[in-house]
């Protein structure tokens, strides 16, 4: 288990080196622990986070998914569309998405397409 998380922050690590969000394209950063997903809209000029949403914050419990979609996902989907509608709202329309070292897979992906059916362009 520990060699598996060292291998992400590597990763994470790497793509970090290439990524800088700006006033105008902020970075889309995501935090997946076990239980729960947090994103967060940073500046990393100013060092200010613009944005914060993570799936604690959604009001009502969500029924899980068709297709054998599980809970876990469709929240993560929820997540991605909150923090594309509160972007939208202070008039932030691009963004670049860190995915924090973790595989474009899973509830990583949902809430990437969530937040692009929210509006939000990578």
């Amino acid at each position: 288990m520990l060699r598996k998380q060292e291998n992400r922050i590597k990763r994470h690590k790497k793509i970090r080196a290439k990524l800088t969000g700006k006033a105008v394209r902020p970075r889309l950063c995501v935090f997946r622990s076990a239980n729960h997903i947090y994103a967060q809209m940073i500046d990393d000029e100013r060092g200010k986070v613009l944005l914060s949403v993570n799936d604690l914050s959604l009001k009502t419990e969500l029924p899980k998914g068709e297709k054998g979609q599980k809970g876990k996902i469709n929240k993560a989907r929820e997540v991605g569309r909150l923090i594309a509608s509160k972007a939208i709202e202070k008039k932030i329309d691009k963004v670049i998405f860190d995915r924090g070292g973790h595989k474009y897979h899973g509830r990583i992906k949902a809430l990437a397409e969530g937040a692009r059916e929210g509006g939000l362009k990578f």
